[in-house]
C-alpha cells in the first residue's frame, strides 16, 4: 500500500497573507480513492526546511508526495532546485519541451526569467497546466511538483492519480461510542488486528467521560467480527456502549 504525503510551501501561508487550501483538497481526493494520507507538511520557503522534509518523505520507501508551491522563476522558487538534489542527486537542467511550452505562452517576454522555469530535474516528465501551458513535473511517478495556484495545481494532481493510482476498495466502517476512560480499554485495542483501520477518539460530554471507536476495512466482514468483538469485551467490563 502507498503512503500519500502532501508538502505545502510557502511563507504567505504560515505569516497569515494567505489561507491554505491545498490540503483539504489532496486529503478529500485520496479519500475519495480509497487511499492513504500518511502525512502533511506545511512549511515556509526554507531551503533546509524543503530539503528535510523531502528527504524524511524519501526514506520511506512507499512513499508517493504532491508538493505544492515554489516551482516559478523567482528568487524565493526553490523547490526545483531541491527536488533535483534530493531524489536525483543531480543539478538542473534545460527540459526540452518545457522550454518550448514558455516559449510558445510567453513569446519574447519568456527571457531572460520564465525560461528559468524550464531548468527541471533530469528524469523529470511534465505535468499539463491547463491555465496557462508552463507546466509541473514529476520524477520517477512518485514524486508530483505542482504550481501554489489551485486553478492549475488541482488538475495536476487530479490526472496524477488518475493516470498512477487506481481507484481502491472504498472503505466499510462502523463508529459506535463508550462510556469510558481510553485506559479501560487498551487491552480491548491491543488485540484488534494490524489490518484493520483503527482510531480512538476520547472527549468529555459534561463531566463524562467517553471515547469514539472508529473500525475500518474494505472487508466488510473482517469489521463487523471485530465491531462484535469489541462491543463484548466492553460489554464484559460493565460499561455502557452506543451507536453514533
Amino acid at each position: 500500500m502507498h503512503h500519500f504525503y502532501s508538502v505545502i510551501i510557502g511563507s504567505e501561508l504560515l505569516n497569515g497573507r494567505r489561507v491554505d487550501k491545498h490540503f483539504n483538497f489532496i486529503n478529500q481526493e485520496l479519500r475519495d480513492r480509497g487511499l492513504t494520507h500518511a502525512g502533511s507538511f506545511v512549511i515556509e520557503d526554507s531551503p533546509a526546511l524543503i530539503q528535510n522534509c523531502f528527504n524524511m518523505i524519501l526514506q520511506d520507501p512507499k512513499s508517493i508526495m504532491f508538493c505544492f508551491g515554489g516551482i516559478g522563476a523567482t528568487p524565493d522558487d526553490l523547490t526545483r532546485a531541491i527536488a533535483s538534489e534530493v531524489f536525483t542527486g543531480m543539478p538542473l537542467k534545460l527540459h526540452a519541451i518545457a522550454k518550448e511550452l514558455i516559449e510558445k505562452q510567453f513569446g519574447v517576454e519568456a527571457y531572460p526569467y520564465r525560461i528559468n522555469m524550464a531548468m527541471l530535474p533530469p528524469h523529470a516528465e511534465l505535468l499539463h497546466n491547463v491555465i496557462n501551458q508552463v507546466p509541473g513535473f514529476s520524477l520517477f511517478n512518485r514524486f508530483f511538483f505542482t504550481p501554489g495556484f489551485p486553478s492549475m495545481a488541482w488538475p495536476m494532481v487530479k490526472e496524477a492519480l488518475d493516470k498512477h493510482f487506481p481507484m481502491q476498495p472504498k472503505l466499510y466502517s462502523t463508529s459506535f461510542v463508550v462510556e469510558s476512560t481510553e485506559n479501560d480499554l487498551i487491552d480491548i485495542m491491543e488485540a484488534l488486528p494490524k489490518e484493520l483501520n483503527f482510531s480512538s477518539l476520547p472527549r468529555f460530554v459534561g463531566e463524562k467521560r467517553i471515547v469514539e471507536i472508529y473500525l475500518a476495512h474494505p472487508e466488510q466482514a473482517l469489521v463487523e467480527r471485530w465491531s462484535h468483538y469489541f462491543r463484548n469485551a466492553v460489554f464484559k467490563k460493565g460499561k455502557t456502549i452506543r451507536d453514533c
